[in-house]
């Protein structure tokens, strides 16, 4: 835990934090509402004799009394998909409408890739890329097990991502789920804090804002980017997302958020941030007892 002793003078209630960071995580699912309707996912784990809690921001998210939710009836099926809660989040934020074009550039294993596509209702085309190859088996095989069809699988480095390969030449909205240290992870890796060092959080942070810029790039004016992580850094996250700012044409917007959560910052370690970071959103463990999560969404303004 000592890693995180750095983030004690801007997270309340510190002692809770920590606290809230040293307790197992439990089981949450998603309801694939391109299988299944929330009734009829509900109905299913209620004949299996699996308790489960829906999520007051979220009908969609659900906490199971299972140790087990990939091993469920209705995860074989396809109707729901072991997601935790606050990995829900940046999807809804991005609220991609049906019809629309849209890219996850960080995508696999597949779980906010295939909610985009749900929340299109399966219309228009989901653009699920990751530079890892190893990976994208676990991408298509989640894409198919939940019957998402709009989406089209690639394999590339987002920071040089080319759209030569589509018949159109920009996005209407645009996920960068950041490769990240991971610290908001704890809960459920143990481990994450093994190898922790700054100088890898300021390499990570690199590919952050290229990816990100990038991601801006691609997408029309007016056109939504949202940025996240699973890492409390504000290397990672604040200071990433004034990069964008100040790089390219966007400015960060406002969004609607139920679960708790604390503003962004607009000072760190002796540098400031645009104001407008406020309207960012840091997740931490013990406001809802989940992961940790920032969050920030962005207007293309040119």
């Amino acid at each position: 835990m000592e890693p995180l002793e750095r983030y004690r003078p801007i997270i309340d209630d510190f002692e809770d934090f920590l606290a809230a960071c040293q307790r197992p995580l439990g089981n949450a699912v998603r309801v694939n509402t391109i299988k299944a309707s929330v009734d009829r996912a509900l109905a299913a784990l209620e004949a299996e004799g699996l308790a489960y809690e829906q999520a007051d921001w979220n009908p969609r998210v659900l906490d199971l009394e299972t140790d087990a939710p990939g091993s469920t009836w209705t995860s074989f099926h396809g109707f729901t998909h072991g997601q935790e809660e606050v990995s829900a989040v940046p999807p809804v934020v991005l609220d991609p409408q049906p019809g629309e074009r849209v890219w996850d550039c960080c995508a696999a294993p597949g779980g906010k890739a295939t909610q985009l596509a749900a929340l299109m209702d399966d219309r228009g085309t989901v653009v699920a890329n990751d530079n890892n190859l190893g990976r994208i088996s676990a991408l298509r095989f989640n894409a198919e097990r939940l019957g998402a069809t709009s989406l089209a699988v690639t394999n590339e480095d987002a920071r040089n991502y080319s759209l030569e390969r589509f018949e159109f030449d920009e996005f209407d909205r645009t996920l960068v789920d950041a490769p990240c240290s991971c610290e908001g992870t704890i809960r459920k890796n143990p481990d994450a804090l093994d190898n922790w060092s700054e100088g890898h959080v300021s390499s990570v942070a690199g590919i952050q804002k290229g990816i990100i810029r990038r991601a801006i790039q691609a997408t029309r004016e007016g056109g939504t980017v949202v940025y996240s992580t699973c890492t409390f850094a504000p290397e990672e996250n604040e200071a990433v997302v004034q990069h964008a700012v100040d790089e390219e044409d966007c400015r960060v917007v406002d969004f609607a958020l139920e679960l708790e959560h604390a503003p962004g910052l607009t000072e760190w370690d002796g540098r400031s941030f645009d104001s407008s970071l406020e309207k960012a959103a840091r997740i931490y463990p013990h406001h809802n007892d989940t992961g940790g999560f920032f969050v920030a969404k962005l207007e293309v303004t040119a």
